[in-house]
């Protein structure tokens, strides 16, 4: 079965997430929803109470100028989804709210860094990925996610990155997950970022390291 260890300790519901919604959705049942839950309230808890960030909550649904702000339109449209007739897309990550949430406002320098951090489900379509990983908790229409996100400086930038990957990092350290950080090449970055940062997580059911974060300077 494409989810057997979830599945199979009754972690997941994944047939009946297909009758549901489809294929690429999964459900959580019992102590694996806890551990959701959990995992969400543990990395919103490490960032504001230890890494000095606030935490947000704000709409799932951005119209077209947020996402052209964070580089997901044009060139990601296709990985997102779209609600018709309505200038309205569900978030592909919390950073498209959060990133845009100061838009066309002009702040004082004194007032930067400003840190946020923010729980949201993500939905992307994964239009580009037809029969890579299919099996597993992963490449899934729905997940969920904690999103880190600095409004600072130019000439602060950089730093500010770099204190960034080392709170995800410490997040990691916390869990016991074997990790690495990659940092990319300009080749594999999109039109937007002038670095980029990866960090990796091993998993076992795929015998590689898929990337769970990544972050860069808009």
């Amino acid at each position: 079965p494409r989810y057997g260890l979830g599945a199979g300790v009754k972690l997941m519901e994944c047939a009946r997430s297909g009758t549901v919604a489809g294929w690429r959705f999964a459900g959580l049942r019992g102590l694996g929803a806890r551990l959701e839950r959990a995992r969400v309230q543990f990395m919103l808890d490490v960032h504001t109470g230890e890494h000095g960030y606030t935490e947000m909550f704000t709409p799932f649904l951005v119209n077209s100028a947020s996402m052209t702000g964070t580089a997901n339109l044009p060139k990601f449209g296709g990985d997102a989804f779209h609600l018709a007739d309505h200038d309205l897309w569900l978030v592909p990550t919390a950073e498209v709210p959060l990133t845009n949430w100061h838009r066309d406002e002009i702040l004082d320098a004194r007032q930067l860094p400003i840190k946020y951090v923010m729980y949201s489900p993500c939905w992307r379509s994964e239009a580009g990925a037809a029969g890579k990983d299919t099996r597993g908790y992963i490449r899934l229409h729905q997940f969920s996610k904690v999103e880190m996100v600095k409004v600072t400086t130019a000439e602060t930038s950089l730093d500010e990155l770099e204190s960034l990957t080392a709170n995800a990092e410490e997040i990691l350290r916390r869990l016991r997950l074997p990790s690495r950080v990659l940092s990319i090449f300009s080749g594999d970055m999109g039109f937007a970022p002038y670095k980029k940062y990866d960090p990796d997580a091993w998993c076992p059911g795929l015998s590689r390291h898929p990337d769970v974060a990544s972050f860069s300077p808009l």
